[in-house]
């Protein structure tokens, strides 16, 4: 393979990681946001599943759900934080979507188990040129 073409496929795999991180980002940032804006209807929902201090857990859940989304999307520590959210994901879908007599359940699962897949291949691979860490290096 040629010099260019392996500059070519960098650039590439580049933006592929930096569009992968935006997408996935996207989902935690948000879903913080929720919880952190509506503390007491997330510590609600955590106390109807029998999660221990329930305001304190959902603050933890949105801190950790929204800044590792945050550290995700810039490419800040970004293998710390993907493997961070990727336990947190699996975590979640034991708490929270194990009743697989409800169908929506199993698709819940099926989603989060795929989502932890994609940050563990992150966590794996790094954040690419565009990123914190890159210019950190």
């Amino acid at each position: 393979m040629s010099f260019q073409s392996e500059t070519a496929n960098s650039g590439l795999n580049s933006i592929a990681v930096l569009i992968g991180r935006v997408f996935i980002s996207i989902l935690f940032i948000l879903a913080g946001w929720a919880k952190l804006t509506a503390i007491s209807g997330t510590a609600g929902y955590f106390g109807s599943l029998g999660l221990p201090m329930p305001t304190v857990t959902a603050v933890l859940v949105g801190l950790i759900e929204f800044l590792g989304g945050l550290a995700i999307l810039v490419g800040f520590q970004t293998r710390i934080a993907a493997v961070i959210v990727a336990l947190f994901t699996i975590g979640a879908t034991l708490v929270a979507h194990m009743d697989f007599s409800d169908g929506l359940n199993v698709m819940m699962a099926q989603k989060n188990l795929a989502i932890a897949g994609g940050l563990l291949a992150l966590a794996a691979y790094g954040a690419g040129s565009y990123s914190v860490d890159a210019k950190l290096r």
